[in-house]
């Protein structure tokens, strides 16, 4: 199990949006993450004062990166976050320590 993570900011005034949106993610995305080949074990967000966090552990870290590229339901969730999220060029994060 490999663990991976990324960081996003919100757009001034888009926080409320942000946590709306999610109090209903489509089950699409959620499916296409759980019935792709990553190994999906934790998926978890958190947000504060604009920043978002996400952590994931999965078997195969290439292949959830795969979905957030390429999936039809992962594009439309883009579109939605569209201007809500600040535009990264790569939101992905390096793990610097772990305490096992």
């Amino acid at each position: 199990m490999e663990r991976i993570a990324f960081h996003y900011r919100i757009e001034e005034g888009q926080r409320a949006a942000y946590r709306t949106e999610h109090e209903d993610v489509p089950t699409e995305l959620e499916s296409a993450y759980l019935d792709s080949a990553a190994g999906v074990e934790t998926y978890s967000v958190f947000e504060k004062e604009g920043h978002v966090f996400g952590y994931l552990e999965v078997e195969d870290p290439e292949a959830i990166r795969t979905v957030m590229a390429e999936s039809k339901a992962q594009a439309d969730w883009d579109e939605v976050m569209a201007s809500i999220l600040i535009e990264e060029s790569d939101p992905w994060m390096e793990e610097v320590y772990r305490m096992v």
